[in-house]
């Protein structure tokens, strides 16, 4: 089917908070159509699972989704690599993987994106010795401006500029994934960790498993951690305790109000495909109704950069679902928050209250600054050029990158020119 005939009306987000300005959106049901969809746009951009927050997938053109593509996965046991359809979820994937015995390295909280778009703006999981999921990538193909199909591979003189790339290098239509024999996952809650034992053991509790998640309201004194351990069998016990936090049992109440039935389950060993998220791939994920924002600091100084978030937590509360810390590992992606020094990421899921979050953004963003906090590229924030510029080394060789891959511009809209163009 042509995907012209398929082009529609382009809506909201994911989560109903951000509305999209394009003229439409054409749903892809192969490559060879993106190719041609390409060739003849003035503008074009991609759209995922539409997980961002913000307008970095907008376009005044034409919008196109991979997401209809069939996934034609390829598994090659030798290499230890997967190559998927990039608009295939991260779930089915790994469903896909686990099958048959292999792995990931790491997974988002939410199965349910796509694996181009996460790649593609530096999503992650958790895990101080975990890279972002878009460390796992060893080659991608996209659509150029002409149509014309083009991979990198890791190693090419590119590939640290092209995998992170916010989707201004062309249409990702096919990735490389790097993959590792299956494992088994244990995951629990540990209640009632204070502030005072956090701060000062941060880098120690985020070490206690192979991806840890701590939750804050920034006005209650204790967080809850969530420890997920690798582990060799269904009889490995956790320890009772974390730095004064107790071991919740699997029959507590609920975790929040918001978060139940949609969880991943807790207190016994299963594959890490059904561990790592968060959230369950048949079941809605989160909140639904929301509004996501986060912000990434150097592990080094994240202790400190939380204790100048506080003060502000008597006015984040009544907008807030919850913020979830996580640590990320060095990497040498040229526009990875992470890019050559660990980080902790400071995750905030807002009510869907838009007003509110718009005045408490510059304030967050103004604490942060002497920490060099820098946004999550798909989540709502009022940072610019001017603030994100100097955070990122290598940001020359990616305008050069862009300018040489896309001289038309082809793939450039205004958020890109807004926060990362220098002037």
């Amino acid at each position: 089917m042509n995907a012209d005939m398929l082009r529609t009306a382009v809506g909201l987000n994911w989560a109903g908070t951000y509305q999209y300005q394009a003229a439409g959106i054409a749903h892809a049901e192969s490559i060879p159509e993106v190719q041609r969809l390409v060739a003849d746009a003035d503008r074009i951009r991609t759209l995922g699972t539409r997980h961002s927050f913000n307008d970095l997938a907008d376009t005044t053109g034409t919008l196109v989704t991979v997401t209809s593509i069939p996934a034609d996965v390829e598994l090659d046991p030798t290499a230890r690599t997967v190559t998927v359809g990039a608009g295939t979820r991260y779930g089915v994937l790994a469903d896909f993987l686990e099958e048959r015995g292999w792995a990931l390295h790491n997974m988002g909280s939410l199965p349910h994106i796509s694996v181009g778009g996460a790649i593609s703006t530096g999503t992650h999981g958790s895990g101080n010795r975990n890279g972002n999921l878009s460390t796992a990538v060893r080659a991608l193909t996209f659509v150029g401006p002409d149509g014309d199909l083009r991979t990198v591979r890791k190693g090419d003189p590119d590939f640290g500029g092209s995998v992170i790339a916010l989707g201004a290098l062309g249409v990702l239509v096919r990735v490389t994934l790097a993959i590792e024999p299956s494992y088994l996952v244990r995951q629990d809650v540990y209640r009632g960790l204070h502030w005072n034992e956090l701060l000062p053991n941060l880098l120690a509790v985020t070490a206690s498993g192979y991806s840890v998640s701590i939750f804050t309201d920034w006005v209650s004194e204790d967080s809850h951690v969530w420890v997920k351990q690798r582990v060799d069998s269904v009889d490995v016990m956790p320890a009772p305790d974390l730095f004064g936090a107790t071991l919740d049992h699997p029959s507590s109440p609920p975790l929040t109000d918001a978060l139940d039935s949609n969880l991943t389950e807790f207190g016994i060993a299963g594959p890490w495909a059904h561990r790592l998220p968060h959230f369950r791939l048949d079941a809605t994920p989160s909140v639904g109704s929301e509004i996501q924002t986060e912000y990434f600091v150097d592990l080094d100084i994240a202790a400190a950069a939380l204790q100048a978030l506080r003060p502000l937590g008597g006015q984040m509360k009544p907008h807030l679902v919850g913020t979830e810390l996580r640590t990320t590992a060095a990497d040498e992606l040229w526009l990875s928050p992470a890019h050559r020094q660990p980080v902790l990421g400071i995750h905030f899921t807002w009510h869907n209250h838009p007003d509110a979050v718009a005045k408490l953004l510059p304030q967050i963003e103004q604490a942060l600054v002497l920490y060099g906090g820098r946004t999550h590229w798909g989540k709502l924030h009022h940072q610019t050029a001017g603030s994100l510029i100097p955070l990122y080394e290598r940001i020359d060789d990616m305008w050069d990158l862009i300018a040489r891959t896309d001289p038309g511009g082809k793939f450039t809209n205004d958020h890109l020119d807004r926060v990362l163009r220098p002037r």
